[in-house]
């Protein structure tokens, strides 16, 4: 477990601190915390400390962006935990733990993934243990680490295309695929089909291996009226997709543990 080798919580930690616990969306989307900006794409890319790596995760859940709702709670967890931690690495995920899927979204992802038996897999009763006492298997992150606004609105990965904005392209290989690399080829679970999108791209272009994709999962957004059905059309090629990936995963343990020791 560590911190993204992309972090930039040093140069904001103090800010951060200095922060008030009333947290107005101003004082967020502030000059004092704006990344970069693509005036003629109308894009900007705010800072928040959502950089904590597990790298021992079997597991990663993959969304778009931090939204300006996590943005703001990213920041109240650092001033709150300003009083009792000091280490980056326990800020930081004490961050990643207070901003992962809350409320009826992490709901309906335990209920797809339930339905899938990702649990069994990971040898768990409920894959909510990994928002509990099995949280060292998850890494929870986004194609954007940082937040990105789009007319001054949560950017929604379709306009402008992320791969063909820059700016935007930067971020996801400079930042999430590098995360990526310091995992051990880990099941990856693509939030909806803007993100399946981008992860067929990186392992097209060998940043990741495509059989550890599960291609198919919807958003588990309530606001996503197509996540029945899109779940239900392809939840049988998902099981399936997972009974390989974890065989595979399997054979590779036992061929390694078969090596005789130097």
């Amino acid at each position: 477990m560590s911190i993204a080798a992309y972090s930039k919580f040093n140069m904001y930690r103090d800010q951060l601190f200095s922060l008030a616990a009333s947290l107005e969306d101003e004082v967020l989307l502030n000059e004092a915390f704006l990344l970069e900006k693509d005036e003629k794409k109308q894009l900007e890319i705010y800072y928040a400390p959502f950089e904590y790596v597990n790298e021992q995760a079997k597991v990663v859940i993959v969304g778009i962006t931090p939204g300006l709702f996590q943005m703001k709670q990213s920041y109240s967890t650092v001033i709150n935990a300003s009083d009792q931690l000091t280490n980056n690495e326990e800020i930081l995920r004490e961050v990643k733990n207070n901003s992962s899927f809350q409320g009826p979204m992490r709901k309906n992802l335990i209920t797809m993934l339930d339905e899938l038996q990702l649990h069994k897999h990971l040898g768990l009763s409920s894959t909510n243990e990994l928002f509990s006492t099995a949280s060292n298997l998850v890494q929870t992150t986004s194609l954007l680490p940082y937040p990105v606004f789009y007319k001054g609105k949560n950017y929604s990965g379709s306009t402008p295309n992320m791969l063909k904005n820059e700016l935007l392209k930067k971020y996801v290989v400079d930042c999430f695929a590098t995360e990526l690399k310091s995992m051990d080829n880990p099941l990856i679970i693509p939030l909806g089909v803007n993100v399946s999108k981008v992860l067929d791209f990186l392992a097209e272009n060998n940043y990741i291996e495509s059989n550890s994709i599960l291609n198919g999962f919807p958003h588990p957004s309530g606001g996503n009226g197509h996540r029945h059905k899109q779940f239900s059309e392809n939840k049988d090629a998902m099981i399936e997709r997972l009974e390989v990936y974890f065989k595979k995963n399997e054979s590779k343990k036992v061929e390694f543990g078969s090596l005789p020791r130097i």
